[in-house]
């Protein structure tokens, strides 16, 4: 059994699957906050599990977390690389990608193969990558997630409040709160249609937890993804043997 971690810096997800399922077809999955993270052994209880495939960006401590309760099985810490499988990796150093991000390219390209693509993962923070039609991760942009950006406005300011900005108005808003929600939709919204509009029209591929609400919004073409990390994660399985020691 593969044992698929997405460790975010809000929440972890993770899935499990046999060898040879198509990427996305998992036995099992769920997600934890990072205050639960203790209830995750459990999740896994009566599955032999063989091998782990790991995307952290939540820091070294997590990490050490991780690695005391994945059962004894061979660890991949998954990390971005040159080159995987037809996706080459255009940052200047491709080291410094962050690897929740090149798996979410991995992920969108086994979806979607052949096809230029605007990858937008909405969690916390907003990324917003580029995959070219012939497998170049040619780069992004990174924006603060819908709630952060709410967060911070009722966090730096007198009088503004905190807003659910998933419950945005349409447009205009005639009261603070919908207009903070309208402006910090509109945001998302701008930066991720602007991609489209620099990549040429490309097909938009939009997972995360606050996805489902920016979809809704979104007057370019997209597809709604769940767990677009643990896609990729999932089909780079196949393409790469245990590697065991490397870091996010």
């Amino acid at each position: 059994m593969l044992l698929l971690i997405d460790a975010g810096n809000t929440r972890i997800k993770w899935a499990l699957a046999e060898d040879d399922r198509a990427p996305g077809d998992w036995v099992a999955s769920g997600a934890v906050t990072h205050a639960q993270l203790n209830h995750l052994p459990a999740s896994w209880s009566g599955h032999r599990i063989g091998r782990a495939i790991v995307a952290n960006v939540a820091g070294a401590r997590l990490r050490d977390q991780l690695q005391l309760m994945i059962p004894p099985a061979a660890i991949d810490w998954f990390v971005a690389r040159p080159y995987l499988d037809g996706l080459r990796n255009g940052y200047r150093n491709p080291a410094q990608l962050g690897c929740d991000r090149f798996a979410a390219a991995f992920g969108a390209r086994a979806l979607a193969p052949g096809q230029a693509l605007v990858v937008a993962t909405c969690g916390t923070a907003t990324t917003i990558d580029a995959v070219s039609a012939d497998g170049v991760f040619v780069g992004g942009m990174i924006l603060p997630g819908l709630g952060l950006m709410s967060a911070a406005l009722a966090g730096n300011t007198a009088q503004l409040p905190a807003v659910d900005a998933s419950a945005a108005p349409p447009g205009f808003a005639d009261h603070t709160a919908g207009a903070i929600a309208a402006g910090c939709m509109a945001a998302q919204l701008g930066a991720i249609e602007r991609a489209v509009a620099m990549h040429g029209g490309a097909l938009c591929i939009i997972s995360g937890g606050a996805a489902p609400a920016i979809a809704a919004r979104l007057a370019v073409p997209h597809r709604l993804v769940d767990n677009i990390v643990l896609i990729g994660l999932h089909a780079s399985a196949a393409q790469q043997p245990p590697q065991g020691n490397d870091a996010c």
